[in-house]
């Protein structure tokens, strides 16, 4: 259905009865190119790490709740189409401590990935992987959004990551990011 339609955007249940929603998320995002297939917001009533690791490895940009109210899935839907990560404010915290007592086990492949980009670029995954937005990270680095949004769609080609999740997930396997690190 999603080869005909094209949605820009797919509410995804995690639990489903032929396939799960994360080998679904994963076989829709295949192709990691920026712009390319529609983003995924996963919607579940499992508030499990697990499963919210493993959805946001497959490519999913949002996780949420069913129980969040009809105003929270709606602004999900619309920060997902225009390219930003949504997280559960329940996950979101223990995701981050997850990652923090996950310790410093960098991943040779995003270590590679990260490579590719120069040391400005770097900098600018490392305040998206603190959850900076463009116009933070032009502040911080004393540059016009526009600049950093340069950056961020360079950033995104170079480490083959279809929006900001993606890239801090590659951050956070490479070790270029701890969280609570200043």
């Amino acid at each position: 259905v999603c080869a005909a339609v094209a949605p820009d955007v797919v509410v995804m249940d995690i639990r489903m009865p032929v396939m799960d929603g994360v080998e679904a998320t994963r076989r829709l995002t295949a192709d990691h190119s920026v712009g390319v297939g529609p983003r995924v917001l996963i919607l579940t009533t499992f508030d499990l790490d697990e499963l919210v690791h493993e959805a946001i490895r497959a490519g999913a940009s949002g996780f949420l709740l069913k129980d969040a109210p009809p105003e929270e899935l709606f602004r999900a839907v619309r920060v997902v189409a225009g390219g930003q990560a949504m997280l559960a404010p329940s996950v979101t915290q223990r995701l981050l401590t997850h990652f923090a007592n996950s310790g410093p086990a960098a991943s040779l492949e995003a270590q590679r990935r990260v490579e590719r980009l120069t040391g400005r670029e770097r900098e600018v995954l490392e305040l998206i992987a603190r959850g900076m937005s463009n116009s933070e990270i032009g502040d911080a680095m004393f540059v016009a959004e526009t600049t950093v949004k340069t950056h961020v769609g360079r950033i995104f080609m170079k480490l083959d990551a279809r929006d900001r999740v993606q890239a801090a997930v590659v951050a956070f396997d490479a070790g270029l990011v701890v969280p609570g690190g200043s």
